[in-house]
């Protein structure tokens, strides 16, 4: 559980005014509110009973037992909340005093409703919730406000764990920044892989848990940024290890490396709540928002006409038209377009300077024609600055739509990666300013789709869009021009290859976008994309009934993102593997190009992406990849026949394992299964097993290439592997972090023990 400060603002609407907690604080995790809610109904119910004359038994018992619940439950709380004192002594002295505050306000609660017999009542002269409304209200504020109090605290626990997280991840990046070997690398990037998964898993929680939905889009922009950058820093870092006095190779890599800087960097921003200028600036720099503050302004007239000055109303138009400029002055907007928003434009002054004579007139003389005649001007006024917003976003979408279908095909990327395997550098730089003059249409293309985004979140995403074809484009160019010099170099061509991917993913989020923007435009909000819909009909299970897509909820989805990391970095590392061998046409080889290529099919499904649609999709995949496996079990077996040394025992042991995991996964592909639960946990299991084939192939392929090169026999024997080969740490082994669990256990058990107050029935 993620957790944040709070305020009663969000807790319950019938008892903020009564029980609100600390003013100063405010709620902005989910996971903060439906702690508090419970405990709120619980006390609502103690202060709004009805104070009737006669009270029988059974009304008193039921109060009684209200109070006590309430006192057991914070007593339970403030035992965890004490734990995590002692476990974090910067919070011990304010967590001590909340948890001391929290349990006097409990006990308050538990006397004051010790009304359980009506003689006991009728005879006693203790001060009762009866006698003293004014009590029990005093007390409640204060078990809200410590109880608020505690889960701050708490709250920054979670906050330091994923500092601390950021933190390994930085320190371990500066090791990968200086290394000079390859065995070296490969160690460390392993380190920093599980790193990754780990920050990715705690910032996957925060990100869900996040009420504000404009900093909870600005958290999935970094953690984007994050995951395509881990691979990127992958291919640019062997590239400078391969080809270390190359420029343009460590031109490639430092710009990998301030790209997640940055994003760590923002990440903390949010978690913390520091706000950047950018963030500051944000509703100033789009026209939807622009036009949204001055419609409600010029309606607001209706109910007051002194509440603002006719020169605060002119100068947001003023605003608004100056961003139109934005279109009228692009290269890339229609002439039609043009001359439409300057003839709205102009008519929008004209309708104002209408609207303020009227306006000016009604306050010195409010008749009853003044005021029809300035309804008549407020309808025409917002009349024709929806018809500006309509028509900038018929130009926005319209061109986006022709760019996004324009270069659908990628063909200045493969031009790229053609001229660059063939060393051409004289084409390379040709289709650099193409590929330059692309960049500048997306980004343009950004920056209009930004005016009439609708939203904040939509706004964020394409201020993102355009920062990442910003840096995208000259990677792409300056690994090209690495490929250009170094025609020969796998590695270098598999750098080009991941940068390329980056840019053709953007655009196909930016089609994505597009549709979501008109979506908003046109009133229809339908739920937010997902990393996985279970389950649907797809291609291959067309005698099944259609079935309606499944939203998973927070925690399947951090599992599915995080299992598919895991599989994305054990593929990278099965393919560096597999660039070792001379013969490409070799039968191990090409089984496990082929398995590496489904894994990341697979990989690609977790984020929604790819040709795998469907759960279906997904199943028939494993289980092709199952026999696939079953296959290359087989030529691991031919292979050991050639072998005569010590180590063949040892391959044969080796792939006797490979045999009933696939087996297992082809089981599971198989098994039908219904309903949401079983078919989360039947992706959750092929994807799982998916990954430990991948690991297992991280063992074998290295432990081959030694038994090669000692028995220097065979057609197809493989470069001599360096020896950072044979060294390698199993990247996503082990993730699943005991420290975490214990770390997060104690908050877990804080949110339960205030949870379980719901089980009192309220009487």
């Amino acid at each position: 559980m993620a957790m944040s400060p709070c305020s009663s603002s969000g807790v319950s609407s019938s008892s903020s005014s009564t029980l609100g907690a600390d003013a100063g604080l405010e709620i902005r995790t989910r996971s903060v509110e439906q702690t508090l809610v419970p405990l709120v109904s619980q006390i609502t119910t103690l202060i709004n009973h009805k104070d009737k004359p006669k009270r029988s038994d059974k009304t008193l018992q039921a109060i009684q037992r209200v109070g006590q619940a309430v006192n057991l439950a914070v007593a339970r709380f403030v035992t965890v909340g004490e734990a995590i004192a002692n476990e974090n002594h910067e919070l011990k002295e304010e967590m001590s005093v909340a948890c001391i505050e929290a349990k006097r306000a409990g006990e308050t609660i538990a006397q004051l409703t010790d009304v359980a017999s009506l003689d006991r009542l009728e005879s006693d002269s203790h001060i009762t919730i009866f006698t003293d409304k004014t009590g029990v209200v005093k007390a409640a504020r204060l078990l809200l406000s410590s109880v608020t109090k505690v889960l701050v605290l708490a709250d920054r626990v979670v906050i330091k764990q994923i500092i601390t997280s950021r933190n390994k991840v930085l320190a371990t990046m500066e090791q990968l920044e200086k290394v000079s070997s390859f065995q070296e690398f490969v160690q460390i990037f392993s380190q920093f892989g599980n790193e990754m998964v780990e920050f990715a898993h705690l910032t996957g929680d925060r990100q869900n848990d996040l009420k504000d939905e404009k900093k909870k889009a600005r958290m999935a922009a970094s953690r984007t940024v994050l995951e395509k950058c881990t691979m990127m820093l992958l291919t640019t870092s062997k590239t400078c290890l391969r080809h270390p006095d190359c420029e343009s190779a460590r031109i490639n890599k430092d710009g990998v490396f301030h790209q997640m800087r940055l994003a760590l960097e923002q990440v903390i921003e949010i978690i913390t709540d520091s706000r950047s200028n950018g963030e500051n600036e944000l509703a100033s720099i789009s026209i939807y928002s622009g036009i949204r503050i001055f419609k409600n302004k010029v309606e607001g007239l209706r109910e007051n006409l002194y509440f603002l000055s006719k020169e605060n109303l002119s100068t947001m138009l003023e605003v608004i038209l100056e961003h139109t400029e934005d279109f009228t002055d692009s290269a890339y907007t229609s002439h039609e377009h043009r001359e439409h928003i300057l003839e709205l434009s102009k008519q929008a002054k004209m309708e104002l300077e209408q609207l303020v004579s009227v306006w000016m007139q009604a306050q010195n003389q409010k008749t009853e024609d003044l005021m029809d005649d300035l309804e008549v001007a407020i309808l025409k006024m917002c009349q024709c600055v929806n018809e500006l917003r309509r028509e900038l976003h018929s130009a926005a979408t319209s061109l986006s739509a022709d760019l996004l279908k324009y270069h659908t095909d990628h063909m200045v990327l493969k031009a790229l990666k053609i001229t660059g395997v063939e060393g051409n550098l004289e084409a390379i730089a040709e289709y650099t300013c193409k590929l330059s003059e692309q960049k500048e249409q997306l980004t343009e293309m950004c920056r209009l789709l930004r005016h009439v985004s609708g939203t904040e979140p939509l706004e964020i995403t394409c201020i993102h869009a355009e920062d990442t074809f910003q840096v995208t484009g000259p990677q792409i160019i300056s690994a090209a021009e690495t490929l250009a010099l170094h025609p020969s170099s796998k590695i270098a061509k598999e750098n080009l290859e991941v940068f390329c991917e980056a840019w053709e993913s953007q655009l196909s989020d930016m089609s994505t976008l597009l549709r979501e923007i008109n979506d908003v435009f046109e009133g229809r909000r339908g739920e937010k994309h997902v990393y996985l819909s279970l389950p649907r009909p797809g291609k291959h299970n067309a005698n099944l009934k259609a079935l309606k897509p499944v939203k998973l909820d927070t925690e399947e989805q951090a599992k599915i993102a995080k299992l598919g990391l895991e599989l994305h970095l054990l593929t990278s590392d099965v393919d560096s593997e597999t660039e070792q061998w001379e013969d490409q046409e070799n039968k191990i080889v090409q089984h496990v190009q082929s398995m590496s290529s489904m894994a990341y099919s697979m990989y690609l499904f977790t984020r929604g992406e790819g040709l795998l649609k469907t759960t279906q999709d997904l199943f028939h995949q494993a289980e092709i990849f199952a026999t696939e496996g079953t296959k290359l079990a087989s030529a691991f077996h031919a292979f050991s026949d050639q072998l005569h040394c010590d180590g063949k025992p040892l391959l044969l042991l080796e792939t006797e394992k490979l045999i009933p995991i696939c087996q297992q996964l082809q089981i599971t592909a198989k098994a039908s299964v219904q309903g949401k639960s079983a078919t989360f946990t039947k992706v959750d299991a092929c994807i799982q097993k998916t990954r430990n084939v991948m690991t297992l192939l991280c063992q074998l392929l290295p432990l081959c290439c030694r038994l090669l090169r000692k028995n220097k026999t065979g057609n197809s024997c493989p470069k001599p592997a360096p020896p950072w080969k044979e060294n390698r740490v199993q990247t996503g082994a082990n993730t699943h972090c005991p420290e975490r669990t214990a770390e997060m256990f104690g908050i877990k058990s804080l949110e339960n023990h205030v949870t379980n107050t719901t089980f009192l029935e309220t009487k």
